[in-house]
């Protein structure tokens, strides 16, 4: 439902603050990060003249977390599917975990994890807070799965999980290797954009490099032996 006035006033003045609530919080988060900033904080840096005007835009902190995500989300979503259909008509788009393209099929889909997220490092304070809150919420102790949207019909990370499971051995897949690389990248992503840097090319290469490689490296004969280990035991 559409808020059509807000503690400011109006709905046009309501609607700018509710920008301004994001962008102070994007900024905040990004030097602070996002579990460090009471919604209080959030809004004396938008300047409302309201202090509870986070709270009324946003209800709560998760509110607003999924606002700033949602902010962002539509241009990483749509980055993404293009790669995706890119890969989808391209010649590796049958390749299976063994196959003599896997690996040039599995370092594809690393570029279409890591490049949609790299074009924020361009985006100053604001792609640096979405970076960051990415980072923090795949993080925590229980990992929120917000930024990964898979209850959302049609998703990018949904669709590239799908495309992926083919080209990963059965042990990878339940051992969670393709979360343990989008955390990987977000960890990585957010330490660079702290970082300052003008020039992404090489870090964003490597990075890809990096993510295609802890894709598509084999399961050992230990993992197996400790996985096996723990099912018998479970």
């Amino acid at each position: 439902m559409t808020r059509v006035a807000g503690p400011d006033g109006g709905a046009a003045d309501g609607r700018d603050t509710r920008s301004r609530l994001l962008t102070a919080a994007e900024e905040l988060f990004a030097d602070r990060g996002s579990d460090a900033v009471s919604l209080r904080e959030i809004g004396r840096a938008a300047g409302a003249r309201n202090v509870i005007a986070a709270q009324y835009w946003f209800t709560d902190r998760d509110g607003l977390v999924q606002a700033l995500l949602d902010r962002h989300a539509p241009e990483v979503e749509q980055h993404r599917h293009r790669l995706l259909d890119e890969f989808a008509a391209g010649p590796h788009a049958h390749a299976v975990v063994g196959g003599p393209d896997a690996d040039d099929a599995v370092h594809e889909l690393a570029a279409a994890l890591v490049e949609p997220l790299a074009a924020k490092l361009d985006q100053g304070a604001a792609g640096a807070g979405y970076l960051r809150t990415v980072a923090d919420l795949l993080t925590r102790p229980v990992p929120s799965m917000a930024p990964l949207a898979l209850d959302q019909p049609g998703g990018s990370i949904g669709r590239w999980r799908e495309l992926l499971e083919p080209l990963l051995e059965p042990e990878a897949v339940e051992l969670h290797r393709r979360f343990l690389t989008v955390r990987f990248v977000a960890v990585e992503m957010a330490q660079r954009a702290r970082a300052g840097r003008d020039d992404h090319r090489l870090f964003v290469s490597q990075l890809v490099d990096a993510a295609a490689g802890l894709l598509g490296s084999r399961v050992s004969a230990r993992t197996r032996e400790l996985r096996a280990e723990r099912r018998g035991s479970s």
